[in-house]
């Protein structure tokens, strides 16, 4: 196959992460508004073109106080920085169906180099004759990269929020005719 423009369908599709909570366990959200642009050969995405914009005043934590505050300037600050972006800068096959895709991640004013394994899950035919195609992906940020700090000591040692936060994508996409 050769590259094609495709269309995600964000009702098949999620942005997932989860995060250290007091030490002892985690909590999980997603981003429920985002969109992205790929170009690509679904089947050897080494020479894919791959842009997400994640509009972040979507996070859903399901406890809204979180979430205003996760909105505010001492996390994302979507005043001064409403998008998050991820744009590809190189893609490695490490599988049969796996790559390594890295980007430039942009989250509150600042970039910084990211990789992600990605999954091709298989492409098939909707009842209406679109070729559609299913990618998942996994990483790892650090919160403290992109100069989210904000943060509380335990009286039992240790930090309320962990830095490292775990991302998992779904992603279903359509080829645009």
């Amino acid at each position: 196959m050769t590259k094609a423009t495709f269309k995600v369908d964000p009702s098949h599709s999620s942005i997932d992460f989860s995060v250290k909570h007091m030490m002892v366990s985690k909590v999980k959200g997603a981003f429920h508004e985002f969109d992205a642009n790929i170009v690509a050969d679904p089947t050897d995405l080494t020479s894919a073109e791959i842009e997400v914009n994640v509009d972040i005043k979507s996070v859903d934590t399901r406890n809204e106080q979180r979430d205003e505050h996760l909105r505010s300037a001492d996390f994302f600050n979507i005043e001064n920085y409403p998008k998050m972006t991820f744009k590809s800068t190189d893609i490695k096959k490490v599988g049969d169906d796996e790559y390594e895709l890295t980007g430039d991640l942009s989250i509150a004013g600042k970039s910084v180099s990211e990789t992600f394994k990605v999954v091709f899950e298989g492409q098939g035919q909707d009842p209406w004759g679109n070729q559609v195609f299913g990618f998942s992906a996994e990483g790892k940020i650090k919160r403290s990269d992109y100069g989210i700090t904000y943060n509380a000591a335990l009286e039992t040692g240790g930090v309320l929020i962990g830095d490292e936060i775990k991302i998992s994508i779904e992603l279903e996409a359509t080829k645009e005719a």
